[in-house]
Formats: structure tokens, C-alpha cells, sequence
């Protein structure tokens, strides 16, 4: 596995802490998971012209809503 130094702002380390945190997860997962989706090739047009779109997007509310919308 590779080292990567990326440098943000202290506000911005600091809510990707708390994020990390409340996920169960390491800040390093975290990037690694949203690299590995942005620089994947897409197979279509239509997903290149939305990747990126859902900045605050987390699968667990999307569910919750489908569960309360279809029981």
C-alpha cells in the first residue's frame, strides 16, 4: 500500500474525523474508498455527467428512507 500526504484545511480534517468516527471507519478508508470511485472509468456518459453530485450522500440514510417509504 502506498503513502499519500494530502494537506486540507484544519475545519475540513476535523468533520472528516468526526465523519470517520461516527462511520466506524479510518479517514484513510474514507479517501481511499472516494478515490477509487471518482478515478474508476465509468462505463456511460449519464455517470460521468453525475459523479460527484451527491457530496454528503450516505448509503445507511438512502436506506432508512427506503425503509420507511416501503416498509
Amino acid at each position: 500500500m502506498a503513502k499519500l500526504t494530502v494537506k486540507v484545511d484544519s475545519e475540513v480534517a476535523s468533520l472528516a474525523k468526526q465523519y470517520a468516527k461516527l462511520r466506524d471507519v479510518s479517514v484513510s478508508k474514507l479517501v481511499e474508498a472516494y478515490l477509487s470511485k471518482v478515478a474508476a472509468p465509468s462505463s456511460t456518459p449519464m455517470l460521468d455527467s453525475i459523479r460527484g453530485v451527491l457530496k454528503t450522500g450516505d448509503i445507511r440514510d438512502y436506506r432508512k428512507y427506503l425503509e420507511s417509504k416501503y416498509g
